[in-house]
């Protein structure tokens, strides 16, 4: 077995290439929506192991071998929760779904994947709608966590801050099951803001600034979440929010970051020397989001955008133990459940030999 020091373990990657029938059913679960005479749309669709494994293979997989990636923390299509739609039942239906697949494809490759879930949240609904499907997926499925979004509304932000009571439900799951929340939206139905190139960090600074401002992490001590995207606009404003803190007499940052963790989710090498040098070693875990939201190649340095660990492997004042931290041991720490999922997969791999 691979030695835990020496993985490169990829905190954020999304199944966006899932076979045609999962985004079919969609289609028509949103089109029975049309017609209220009608009952919910519930899945009913086909998808086989030859499918999945062709479009994980030529794709999420692949790359993880091309860029030295050992495994990612794999969840369903952020951009797809779009949780607006429908009612509870629609989001529920959904949900499950997204993360039957999702189990699926870890069933599949458990040295390479490790589940996380999708929540079936939908706009004014209580939080705690979610706590039955988590359990599932957590203690029947064996995911290692979950994505939250902080905005079920999808652009418009009709739903209580984070750091709101009504989100208590469902923290108190999160401790007792001990499973880290991803902060991550979804699409955003409001034509101001575009979904990846603005919903998506507003949503991540957005979250930063209301964790800021609360006194949540008294109430949760061991309450963790991961800020996406190498944490929106924070790293680098780190100034802005250490002097807010300070003026609004509020803990120093260093003191919430015992709860709150940012990705490597930035596209460029300067943006990620930067979110190095203010974020603290203990605090930043590597992500690429493949196959996510940047695709393209930049044509500057002829390799692809989302390739975060090149950034990474050439900033040489970066020690061992820092890397180690960064590629490896941050992740089992804020998601502890992911090293018994590798040592099932071990485990299982020495019955067969």
């Amino acid at each position: 077995m691979q030695k835990k020091d020496d993985m490169i373990i990829d905190c954020h990657g999304h199944y966006t290439t899932s076979p045609p029938a999962l985004n079919d059913y969609r289609k028509r679960q949103i089109a029975a929506l049309e017609n209220p005479a009608l009952p919910p749309l519930t899945p009913d669709f086909h998808i086989t192991d030859d499918e999945i494994r062709e479009s994980l293979e030529k794709n999420q997989l692949r790359m993880q071998r091309e860029r030295g990636v050992d495994l990612t923390i794999f969840s369903p299509m952020a951009g797809a929760m779009a949780h607006h739609v429908g009612s509870e039942t629609t989001s529920q239906h959904w949900t499950r779904a997204s993360n039957d697949l999702i189990h699926r494809a870890v069933a599949l490759y458990p040295g390479q994947l490790a589940g996380v879930c999708q929540l079936p949240q939908s706009p004014g609904v209580s939080p705690a709608n979610c706590i039955a499907e988590l359990e599932r997926c957590v203690l029947e499925l064996g995911f290692v966590g979950c994505n939250l979004n902080p905005d079920p509304s999808d652009g418009y932000w009709t739903d209580p801050p984070l750091t709101a009571r009504h989100w208590y439900p469902l923290y108190e799951k999160l401790v007792e099951l001990d499973v880290p929340a991803m902060v991550h939206v979804s699409c955003s139905c409001n034509p101001n803001f575009h979904h990846t190139g603005a919903h998506y960090l507003n949503g991540d600074t957005t979250a930063f600034m209301q964790f800021l401002m609360s006194d949540l992490f008294k109430d949760f001590p061991t309450l963790r979440f991961v800020i996406p995207h190498g944490g929106g606009a924070v790293p680098y404003h780190w100034g802005r929010y250490r002097g807010l803190a300070q003026q609004l007499n509020r803990p120093p940052l260093e003191d919430m970051m015992k709860n709150v963790f940012f990705d490597t989710c930035v596209y460029h090498r300067p943006g990620i020397e930067l979110l190095l040098e203010v974020v603290p070693p203990d605090n930043v875990l590597f992500a690429s989001e493949i196959i996510g939201a940047v695709k393209g190649i930049d044509p500057r340095t002829g390799y692809h955008y989302d390739d975060t660990k090149r950034y990474i492997d050439a900033v040489d004042w970066l020690d061992v133990q820092r890397r180690e931290k960064l590629f490896s041991g941050n992740a089992l720490r804020v998601y502890p459940r992911l090293a018994a999922h590798m040592a099932r997969h071990a485990s299982a791999n020495r019955s067969l030999a």
